[in-house]
């Protein structure tokens, strides 16, 4: 077995000899060992520092084991406690373990399974250490950054539409967040220790799109090697996020309409009904009343998904929380890159606000990674970030009408772009032109995707 790392174990007997022949044994195996012969003393030592783990005896004068072990739990129910018995009955074990104990041994000890078991508990300790720091860390790079009315009232109404089970439908530019917040209604429903499944309905070609949603069976179409589950299957019990729900096709979105229904489907090429219990979080950057009237998008299927509505603003909207986002990334991608934290000069801050961020928050993140990635110094200063320097184009400055309007052709296809996250295809698609054309366009202009 592995050498593990050095820890503090409390040992608790009324047997002198006990804690001398553990102690040895322990200390041996590179550890800090703290005694105590009751479980009086066992509380107060615990109460000065809490230990890695503990091994205690059952019976002892005065408070005993279990007694000990259940005020020790109350106090950190986390704790990794050993109970050790000489005449132990199968109700006391059974009592313990329910009690919160770790393990149990049984006098005479077996000194090979007193170091095999302490090894396993500190390697249990360790193991739920880094899943509460791995929790952390996802939670924070899914929090909602913002002390905006607007970002105040949204979380509001994500804590109050997370507790049903209702379907919710997030409305926002592309880059505002809408994944942030289908995450945040997930976590705080009681969906959470579930899965959240989600579906890019605009990156998903159409003829895959409903194997994508439903599964398929072997041999249901050309390279159909294995039957396969489909998002919906995988999000049994849990939230399915079906993000540019705006961009489904017709056909897909009469088959969604029918599962939402109903909670059943059939595999691509399977005539077997599968039972689902899903909770639909859906999401969009386009008018869906405007995609109705265009013949875009089912008007039912609209109704059945826009139980909750939840609008994200814009970053242009709550300028005033630039501050605090460039901070939250700074420090998250410290983090990742194994960096010291960056400071941003109040200059540079002030000229990040001035910007309009056409791609939002999305588009601010972005920016502060490539800060931190590019920029050698431990400070960004204004002269880093010359791209925001007059970021509005001043189109009445431009001496000719043709200078003006190649301005503004290169602002606005920039900005479908980032809108787009800079898909070509579906931009050509927006702006009614063909890709080929914008691809013209786009090199005259200067225009370069990242």
């Amino acid at each position: 077995m592995a050498r593990i790392n050095k820890a503090t174990i409390l040992i608790v007997d009324d047997e002198e000899s006990i804690l001398e022949t553990l102690s040895g044994i322990l200390e041996d195996e590179g550890h800090e060992v703290v005694t105590a012969s009751s479980g009086e003393k066992a509380l107060a030592l615990f109460s000065e520092n809490t230990p890695d783990v503990i091994l205690m005896d059952v019976w002892m004068p005065g408070m005993d084991g279990i007694e000990t072990l259940k005020r020790i739990k109350e106090k950190n129910k986390d704790i990794c406690v050993i109970m050790i018995s000489g005449h132990s009955t199968v109700d006391t074990a059974v009592h313990a373990i329910k009690l919160g104990a770790y393990d149990f041994l049984e006098k005479p000890l077996s000194l090979e399974k007193v170091t095999i078991l302490v090894s396993r508990a500190l390697e249990r300790q360790n193991l739920e250490k880094e899943n509460i720091a791995l929790k952390t860390s996802i939670s924070r790079q899914w929090a909602i950054i913002g002390e905006d009315p607007k970002i105040i009232e949204l979380k509001d109404k994500i804590q109050k539409a997370a507790v049903s089970q209702g379907r919710v439908i997030i409305f926002g530019e592309s880059g505002t967040g809408k994944e942030l917040v289908a995450r945040a209604l997930h976590e705080a429903s009681d969906r959470k220790n579930k899965n959240f499944v989600e579906v890019n309905c605009a990156a998903i070609p159409q003829e895959l799109i409903e194997s994508e949603l439903f599964g398929h069976e072997k041999g249901s179409f050309t390279g159909a090697f294995e039957a396969k589950k489909g998002k919906f299957e995988l999000a049994d019990e849990g939230t399915l996020f079906l993000d540019e729900i705006g961009d489904m096709s017709l056909a897909t979105q009469a088959k969604l309409l029918r599962v939402i229904e109903t909670q059943e489907f059939q595999r691509v090429g399977g005539s077997k009904n599968i039972k689902v219990d899903v909770r639909i979080i859906a999401a969009t950057n386009k008018d869906l009343e405007e995609e109705i009237k265009k013949a875009n998008f089912r008007e039912d299927l609209y109704f059945r998904l826009n139980v909750i509505p939840l609008t994200v603003p814009s970053l242009r909207e709550r300028k005033d929380d630039i501050p605090l986002l460039v901070e939250h990334f700074l420090d998250n991608l410290a983090r990742q890159y194994g960096q010291k934290t960056k400071k941003i000069s109040k200059a540079s801050l002030e000229s990040l606000i001035s910007y309009d961020w056409p791609g939002n928050v999305r588009e601010l993140k972005n920016t502060i990674e490539r800060f931190v990635i590019m920029n050698p110094t431990d400070v960004i200063d204004v002269k880093d970030i010359p791209s925001f320097k007059g970021t509005r184009s001043d189109y009445a400055s431009f001496r000719t009408l043709r200078e003006a309007r190649e301005q503004f052709e290169k602002d606005f296809i920039i900005k479908k772009l980032q809108e787009n996250n800079y898909n070509v295809s579906k931009t050509a698609e927006e702006l009614e032109i063909e890709r080929s054309n914008l691809h013209r366009k786009m090199k005259a202009l200067g225009i370069e995707t990242p």
